[in-house]
Formats: C-alpha cells, sequence, structure tokens
C-alpha cells in the first residue's frame, strides 16, 4: 500500500499543571524529558486482530483520528500476536501480514499527525509452537493439567509469574522499543489468570513463604493471603524488569500496566495511567466510571489518567464486534471526563463492520478538543471525601451480615449523586495531614479493617476540625481483619461495641422524634416530617453509648409481618439510638450502627437516600462548593483550572439508569449556584458542551446560573480574573 502524506496538527500541551494530592505531591516534578506525558488529552486505540493486516484500510483510521482531534494512539505490537516483522524467536507474527509493516505505517501516520504513541502488548496466550518449546512456560491448573485457553482451544494460558513474562516478553519489550521508540508500552492481561500451580510458581512461592500453593481462591484463608501478596510483589518486580527495560531504549519512556492489584503502588509508581474500564455490564450503573477514575485519582493526585472505553458491548458474552448506543457512549465517556480521565477509545478489530458509533465519539472529541483548556484541571474542589479500602476488600468478610460489602460504598456514592453533593474518594492508606488537608469531611460506609495508626490518623483528623461520617462496623477490625474487643475509632464513636450483630431484621423500623425547637433535628429529619417512622436497615451492630445523645432516631424492634392479624408493633417506642451525633471540637461526628448504606443500595429506599444526605449535611457543616437544584438525578463535579473553574453537569436521568443501555437522552434543567474563589473576580460565564453564554447573576460572592437543557454532560465555566 502506498504511504500518504499527512498534515501535521499540532498537540495542544499547554502549561504543566499543578499537582494535587498525595501520590502527585510524593512524585516526580515534571521536567522537560516527561512533559509529553501531560500532553496528549484524546486518545484512540486500535485492538488489532489477526486478520486486520491486508483487510482493513488504515488511511481510513489515520483520517478518522485527524477529524476528532485525537492526541494520542494505542496501537496493538505484539505478544499473542506480533503486527510488525519480528525476529524474536516463537513471537508468532500475523499469518496475513506478508513482507509489509502493518504496525510501522500506522506509527509513521500516527507521528506525521503528531500524535504520541502507546504499543500494547498482551502476553497471557501462546501457541503450539511455545507449548512444545517450552512447556514450562504454560499455566497449570490446581489437578495439574496444562492449561488451555478458556475462550480459544487452540491457544495455552501462559503463566503471568515464571520466564514467560520476565524473559521472552522482555526480549518482545525491547524489539518493540527499538523498532518504534513509542512513548510507552501498554499491557493487557499481564498479572496472570488465578492461581497458577506451574513448576516455577510451585518453587519460587515456597523459596518464598516456605508453603505450598494454596488449593483454591479464599481470602480468608492465611496461606491464599501469604500468594496475594507474593503475587502482588512479584508482579511489582515484573512491572520494574519491563519499566527498566523500556527506560534502556528511551528514557522518558514508561510501562503501563493494566490493572495492577493495588492502587497506592500505582499512584506511587505510574507517572500517567490507562484505567480499562471500557462500559458497563449487568445491573452497573453509569456512575461507576466515575468512580472508577475517583479511586484511582486518590492515589494518583492529578497525573494524567486516560479513560479506554469501549464502543462496543461488555456483556459476559464479549459480542467484541458489537456497538453500544450512542446515549450509552455519552453518558459513560461523560462520567469519566467529569471525574478527571482523558478519553481513550478502543475498537476491536480495525476492519469495521458497523459504524454507527463512530460520530457520537466525533461529537465528543470535537468539544472536547474545542474546550480543551478547560479539562486541563489543577485542583479538585470537593470537600468531602468518601473513604475506599482495599485492606477491607482483602481481610474482611466470612460471617452473614458481611456479604455483598461493596454495597456499603455503592449505597453510600449512590446517595451523594442523589444529593447533589460534590465528593471524591480518599484511600484508606492514605490519611495523613497532607493527604486530607482539603477535605473537610470523611465518609467511612463500612471501613471495617483499620489498623491503629489509621484508626490515629482518623482521630488527628477530627482533633484538626475534620468531621466524620461512618456506618456498621468500620474499625471493628485490625488491618488484618482480627477483630478488636472494641471499635478502634470507639472514642470518637461515643459508643462501644455490645459483642453482637442483629439481622437480618425483619418489619423493624426507625421512629423519627421531630422537635420543631431542635434546629439539629430539624436538618436531620429534613424532608421527613411527614411520617414518625421510616424502614429501618437490613444488620445493625448493637452498641453501648459511652456519652450522652440527642435522639431524633431510635429503634422500633422487629415484629411479625404473617399472618396479616399480627402485623402491629409489640413495642412501639424504645430509647435505643440508630444515629449517634456529636459535637468533637471543631468537628463532627456521626455514627450509624446499621447498615444504612448497604441497605440503601439493596432496597433503593428513598428515605434511605433522604436521611443520608441529611446526615452529611449535618456533619458537614459549611457551605457547600456548589448547589444545583432542578428535577433528575444529576452528578456533580467541581474543578479549578489555571483561569477558571468549571462545574460537570453529568445528567443521569433515565429510565435505564440502573441497568443499561440508555436507549435516549432526556434532557433537564438546572440552576447553578457556585462561590467565587477568594482572591478572583469572574469575567464571564459559559456552557461548554452546548457552546451558550448563559445570564448570570453575581450576588453575595456567589454567580448563578440557569442552564436551560442538559442532555447528557454540560460543563458551567466560569472564566475568573
Amino acid at each position: 500500500m502506498e504511504r500518504r502524506d499527512f498534515i501535521k496538527t499540532t498537540a495542544l500541551l499547554g502549561g504543566a499543571s499543578t499537582l494535587f494530592g498525595p501520590a502527585a505531591l510524593s512524585g516526580p516534578v515534571k521536567t522537560a524529558e516527561t512533559f509529553w506525558l501531560d500532553g496528549p488529552m484524546r486518545w484512540a486505540q486500535l485492538a488489532f486482530v489477526e486478520r486486520d493486516p491486508g483487510h482493513y484500510d488504515p488511511d481510513f483510521w489515520l483520517h478518522y483520528f485527524k477529524r476528532i482531534h485525537a492526541t494520542g494512539a494505542l496501537l496493538s505490537a505484539g505478544g499473542v500476536v506480533a503486527f510488525y516483522p519480528t525476529q524474536v524467536p516463537l513471537h508468532h507474527r500475523s499469518d496475513f501480514m506478508g513482507n509489509s509493516n502493518t504496525l510501522g505505517y500506522l506509527v509513521e501516520g500516527c507521528k506525521k499527525l503528531d500524535m504520541k504513541i502507546m504499543l500494547r502488548t498482551d502476553p497471557h496466550a501462546a501457541r503450539q509452537n511455545v507449548y512444545e518449546a517450552h512447556p514450562d512456560w504454560i499455566a497449570v491448573t490446581a489437578d495439574g493439567q496444562k492449561r488451555r485457553h478458556w475462550a480459544n482451544p487452540d491457544l495455552w494460558v501462559t503463566c503471568a509469574l515464571g520466564p514467560y513474562n520476565f524473559e521472552f516478553m522482555t526480549q518482545v519489550t525491547r524489539e518493540i522499543m527499538q523498532q518504534f521508540q513509542p512513548e510507552g508500552i501498554f499491557s493487557n492481561r499481564w498479572a496472570g489468570h488465578d492461581i497458577c500451580y506451574c513448576e516455577h510458581c510451585v518453587r519460587n512461592f515456597r523459596a518464598a513463604s516456605g508453603l505450598d500453593l494454596p488449593r483454591k481462591a479464599d481470602k480468608l484463608d492465611l496461606t491464599y493471603r501469604k500468594w496475594a501478596d507474593w503475587r502482588m510483589k512479584r508482579l511489582r518486580e515484573l512491572w520494574a524488569v519491563w519499566d527498566a527495560e523500556i527506560r534502556r531504549q528511551k528514557p522518558t519512556a514508561r510501562f503501563i500496566p493494566n490493572g495492577f492489584p493495588d492502587k497506592v503502588i500505582t499512584g506511587r509508581e505510574a507517572d500517567l495511567f490507562f484505567a480499562d474500564q471500557q462500559a458497563r455490564r449487568g445491573l452497573m450503573p453509569p456512575w461507576a466510571n466515575g468512580k472508577g477514575a475517583k479511586e484511582l485519582r486518590s492515589t494518583l493526585g492529578l497525573k494524567p489518567l486516560i479513560g479506554i472505553f469501549s464502543v462496543g458491548i461488555e456483556e459476559e458474552f464479549r459480542w467484541k464486534d458489537s456497538v453500544q448506543s450512542d446515549a450509552e457512549i455519552r453518558i459513560w465517556v461523560a462520567e469519566g471526563t467529569a471525574n478527571g480521565m482523558r478519553p481513550c477509545f478502543v475498537k476491536f478489530g480495525a476492519d469495521i463492520y458497523d459504524k454507527r458509533w463512530m460520530e457520537a465519539v466525533a461529537s465528543l472529541y470535537e468539544r472536547y478538543y474545542k474546550n480543551e483548556p478547560y479539562l486541563r484541571n489543577t485542583a479538585p474542589m470537593a470537600r468531602v471525601g468518601v473513604v475506599y479500602s482495599e485492606q477491607t476488600d482483602r481481610n474482611y468478610g466470612g460471617k452473614p451480615w458481611q456479604q455483598k460489602t461493596g454495597d456499603h460504598l455503592d449505597g453510600m456514592y449512590h446517595a451523594l449523586v442523589e444529593n447533589r453533593i460534590p465528593f471524591d474518594m480518599v484511600n484508606d492508606r492514605l490519611l495523613t495531614p497532607d493527604d486530607l488537608k482539603r477535605f473537610k469531611l470523611l465518609i467511612l460506609p463500612n471501613i471495617a479493617a483499620l489498623s491503629d495508626t489509621q484508626c490515629q490518623q482518623l482521630r488527628a483528623f477530627v482533633n484538626n476540625g475534620g468531621s466524620l461520617v461512618a456506618t456498621f462496623e468500620t474499625s471493628l477490625y485490625n488491618e488484618e481483619g482480627q477483630q478488636r474487643p472494641d471499635f478502634g475509632l470507639a472514642g470518637l464513636f461515643g459508643v462501644s461495641y455490645d459483642q453482637k450483630v442483629e439481622g437480618p431484621m425483619r418489619n423493624s423500623y426507625l421512629h423519627l422524634r421531630h422537635d420543631a425547637r431542635n434546629s439539629q433535628s430539624q436538618l436531620i429529619l429534613k424532608e421527613l416530617d411527614g411520617t414518625p417512622r421510616i424502614i429501618n436497615s437490613i444488620y445493625k451492630v448493637q452498641v453501648k453509648p459511652t456519652a450522652s445523645f440527642p435522639s431524633p432516631i431510635t429503634l422500633i424492634p422487629t415484629y411479625p409481618d404473617l399472618p396479616m392479624e399480627d402485623v402491629y408493633p409489640r413495642v412501639a417506642e424504645t430509647d435505643t439510638r440508630e444515629l449517634y451525633l456529636r459535637q468533637v471540637g471543631k468537628g463532627r461526628v456521626a455514627y450509624i450502627p446499621g447498615d444504612l448504606d448497604r441497605s440503601f443500595w439493596q432496597l433503593m429506599n428513598t428515605d434511605h437516600c433522604q436521611l443520608l444526605g441529611n446526615v452529611i449535611q449535618w456533619a458537614l457543616d459549611e457551605e457547600p462548593v456548589t448547589t444545583v437544584s432542578g428535577p433528575g438525578v444529576i452528578d456533580i463535579t467541581v474543578w479549578r483550572q489555571a483561569n477558571s473553574l468549571t462545574v460537570h453537569l453529568v445528567n443521569l436521568t433515565n429510565p435505564m439508569m440502573m441497568k443499561g443501555p440508555f436507549r435516549e437522552l432526556i434532557p433537564v434543567e438546572a440552576q447553578v449556584s457556585v462561590p467565587v474563589p477568594a482572591g478572583t473576580s469572574v469575567k464571564g460565564v459559559k456552557l461548554l458542551m452546548s457552546d451558550g453564554k448563559p445570564t448570570y447573576e453575581l450576588k453575595n460572592g456567589k454567580v448563578t446560573v440557569t442552564v436551560p437543557r442538559i442532555l447528557d454532560h454540560e460543563i458551567v465555566a466560569l472564566d475568573l480574573a
């Protein structure tokens, strides 16, 4: 195929963003050599299939990249299949490539467009000749069988922790870097699949631990925990080997691991990161993409975070040549962008069957290109932090009330979205004063496993004027998942553990003690004044108060729900509090002994949502960073840039919000009020996504803007002087 000349487009690199957050504060200072990392704002990924060479038109893709103003390309290079003339023995070259260089042509074309190049490898599978030459490179199942590939029985699954990756794929990495000099290598499915029982894993794990490999995955089994720790260390070693090889060939280049199993290490070690959160599946809310972005930003700070999204369907049976609806693509990408990710579409197979997605992606990218300075964020403005805990996920569970522990976080997350409270995520291993200094309130949705040090850090946060909201078994276990005799945060909660968890509680209620003379009760019971009771949570921890408390909410115990003639309360009212509110110095602490967050997620009860929102507003005890009124469900984030402040409004109002895909977008309107940042003045207000210049009112240090129509994503931008 004849090569064509391409008109160069200048990549808008802009100024180096001010880093913010724990990872950024401890990370490397930007230099001219690493400046490229912060450059690309819109990425395009082509994941080649073996028969693409000779069957697809590379110029079609290059023209599309130019049209959408893509500034970064992620292209398949090698591993399972090499898409260039490889010289590495056993590295399978595409059978369809002939004498051409599929990858080389596309790389050269992208460079003519001034795009930065990231090349993709996939080392998780190998062909029969690899098996015959090195059977020890192949993963082994618990019953001693070499592992056939689950989707393609002609292939074998490789061991991620042995010489296939450490030796063979290091050669492949070296060759790719030498031939193409990309900005880095992104490796897919590099971390292995389940426990491998090959000779290398057996020997290496025994040398490290003195133990035999665990026979099954059981997070509460001590041997499995040791294996999980060993695996993480082994993967970190592999990351270091590949990254060192890449930097030997090009000092500014980086290795990007897809899905490293520890976000703190990811935040510390990665200078940029690709988040492989392609689309929703099953009963997944559309805000899940924003949630993943928030979790990664909690450790990465403002290092570049690229969000890979699929234009195809990601359900269980993996129709990889499928196409999502335009509405679904737009909402998923909007959630990522609003939460600080730079979009990267991925197309599996370069030979297109269905082009319907292309206009939706082009429309999004063109608007992001036009408004790029407003997407180069310098600081998040949220004052509420929601703590998430990888160590609780790993080390807590096993009892009946400890199932579906992720529902605690999801319920709290959804309650914050519905109550329109801007927030960020906080990793529980990053709780130093520097990590937390921008937050007024931390929310702990059943963060059960906390070390003594972490508990002390949380006490220091409150002593310095911060506030806490905690639920259920928060701090009842140490970092290893061993139960304490009392909460680690008992002194803050003002209660002690009473040695029992009750539930599931059938037909139990919360008694609401309305008091028009008490402002605290009025705030806690706001919008609940039409009833004396609402449904209780499903489980609750029994506790004993160690201080005096107000009693806005108390227990109505379980009573029969059948036969109907017996459905009446045996005890009409108790003094057992179901919400504990305290003023601690300049901070406030709210402890909820029930699993109210998890119950909300499972039941979607509107009273639970209202109550959680009220408790959070009481604990925050300050003016919000923005107030948004109007109908519908709108996810809100607020950012600073060098010369502006932006409020992102993602419209989730849709009958398909909790089970995609969206069929259509249903517009809503909103009124947005934003305090003007201290030391600045407002030069103007824009609606970036609809390209509007609305009228606005500036009064008492606040800008109030009416947004007449939010379809999928609107960005209210305040230009500041």
